[in-house]
């Protein structure tokens, strides 16, 4: 997937509402995981991310900082988000508690 044509979300749509479920593709466009919840923390945004595993199973839920990401909508509409982190980056990542 070309990212470099979608549309960065502005500060005002990042809501959980625009973000939860939003697929995260790593640095060679590989899908690394979903968030799940987002934890706003003035004045920090956390993403709770679902790693690896299929359909939830054998997934690992982790904690970064939103900031680690950056979102945007694809050609149709799609919320998505571009990290430098590979998968097995973020499952070396603490498990959420």
């Amino acid at each position: 997937m070309d990212h470099s044509n979608h549309i960065r979300l502005t500060e005002a749509e990042m809501t959980q509402a625009n973000l939860e479920g939003a697929n995260i593709y790593g640095p060679d466009d590989e899908k690394v995981g979903s968030i799940s919840e987002l934890i706003v923390r003035n004045p920090d945004m956390l993403a709770v991310v679902d790693v690896g595993g299929f359909l939830g199973i054998g997934s690992k839920t982790v904690t970064l900082n939103a900031d680690r990401l950056d979102f945007m909508r694809d050609e149709s509409g799609t919320v998505h988000a571009t990290t430098m982190m590979t998968k097995d980056e973020m499952k070396d990542l603490p498990e959420h508690s």
